[in-house]
């Protein structure tokens, strides 16, 4: 199985919620990062993954500056490996792995490469001839049922259905347009919010983390609650 985690936006959680679904997806899981930027200015999203949830990883291209894969390749006069060689490494991969589980860089339509590619491509190009389920991490506040409705709406031109919604980085305490949207994400966009990650999850010890990934991923039910 392949499964490809995108969010709505950049700082939305995708990285701790892609660490909890491989905690979940167990033994015999590798996540990939297909490009990473911003390297040196914060801890790769591959070796948070790492840390947080033991699995194997493995990283195609690293680049400097905190920009979106395509601009900072070409700011750099870089070239990088193109959706399709990506595709190709994803599916050797998925020959020896039971779940070979894809983040994404920022939100679904970013280029990951210097010829126009992404993650949408990638994703599209791998479920010609995989099981691909696709995770759509989104925010709970304000704002959120634009983007994640366009996000899906993606997906849906290239006949990709969603598997689910996942709340990243939520807040103890919901305000108003939280409480709501609770309801209004499946409502508006007919996809299931399948987990909610709590706030500062990604701060937690290894150990605790593991322990308490499945809770959060378990599925979600009426009557909002993250432990």
């Amino acid at each position: 199985m392949i499964t490809i985690i995108t969010g709505t936006d950049t700082g939305v959680g995708k990285t701790v919620a892609t660490a909890a679904l491989a905690v979940r997806s167990g033994p015999g899981t590798i996540v990939v990062k297909p490009a990473q930027t911003g390297i040196g200015t914060d801890e790769p999203d591959i070796s948070v993954v790492a840390r947080l949830a033991g699995c194997e990883v493995a990283e195609f291209t690293r680049l400097e500056d905190p920009l979106a894969p395509d601009t900072a390749a070409r700011r750099r006069g870089i070239e990088i490996p193109p959706i399709g060689e990506h595709a190709a490494r994803i599916r050797e991969l998925a020959r020896t792995r039971d779940t070979v589980i894809v983040e994404g860089a920022g939100g679904l339509l970013v280029r990951l490469d210097t010829e126009g590619g992404t993650l949408l491509d990638l994703a599209t190009g791998l479920a010609v001839d995989h099981p691909v389920r696709v995770y759509v991490v989104t925010r709970a506040g304000l704002g959120t049922l634009n983007h994640t409705e366009l996000t899906v709406n993606a997906l849906r031109s290239r006949h990709l259905e969603p598997a689910g919604l996942v709340l990243g980085a939520v807040p103890e305490t919901l305000d108003l347009a939280e409480e709501c949207n609770l309801a209004e994400l499946p409502r508006v966009t007919g996809v299931p919010i399948v987990a909610a990650i709590p706030d500062g999850a990604g701060g937690l010890e290894p150990e605790q983390f593991r322990a308490r990934a499945d809770s959060w991923l378990a599925g979600f039910r009426a009557g909002y609650a993250v432990s």
